[in-house]
């Protein structure tokens, strides 16, 4: 970062650091004891196609490695794809299974970023819900190394609970890197287990 930089306040990009999303079960346990949310055991990787041989090969690979723990009794993977064009690769547990579920989450940001895909990785979400049905994700920003809630309002067309993400954002300040601008906390409508 140089001289030019500083003064016309350009700001050097924030590295990924995808150790954080090993943080999610012991945030799930302050979300469940504050405000009852509990995990539903759905989370997903979203991130940008790109044409060509060498991202379809990292997509077989991703889909085997995950696809080998299915052979072993672990949860089938499925590659969908958004009404924006995004590409989300989802992974189903049963809702005990928070640990293992972000192992999954872990491994497709890993295996994309070692294949040099990095850039095309917008976000990784992990789906809770509330006794009343209530739907909150946990995202994770590749980009920033930084988590903030969303939390859609059921039957409303495409509205957020902007009240409880603040709450959220409160409640888990101690657990996770969460995401300081607000402007940052891009809605994720459609998005797997919400």
């Amino acid at each position: 970062m140089g001289l030019l930089d500083i003064l016309l306040g350009r700001t050097k990009p924030v590295a990924p650091d995808l150790d954080q999303l090993f943080a999610l079960p012991s945030a799930a346990v302050t979300l469940e004891a504050a405000a009852g949310f509990t995990p539903t055991g759905t989370g997903a990787v979203c991130f940008a196609s790109v044409e060509g041989g060498a991202f379809a090969q990292t997509n077989r690979e991703i889909q085997a490695l995950l696809d080998a723990d299915a052979e072993r009794g672990g949860p089938p993977v499925e590659l969908r794809q958004d009404a924006y064009g995004y590409s989300w690769l989802v992974s189903c547990r049963t809702p005990a299974e928070l640990p293992a579920l972000v192992n999954d989450l872990h491994a497709v940001n890993s295996a994309m970023e070692v294949n040099g895909f990095g850039p095309q990785l917008l976000c990784s979400v992990a789906a809770f819900q509330d006794a009343r049905g209530r739907r909150l994700g946990l995202v994770y920003l590749y980009k920033r190394g930084t988590f903030y809630p969303f939390a859609p309002l059921a039957g409303a067309g495409e509205r957020r609970d902007t009240a409880r993400e603040l709450q959220v954002r409160a409640m888990l300040a101690d657990d996770l890197r969460v995401e300081q601008d607000l402007g940052r906390w891009f809605p994720i409508w459609g998005a797997p287990g919400l």
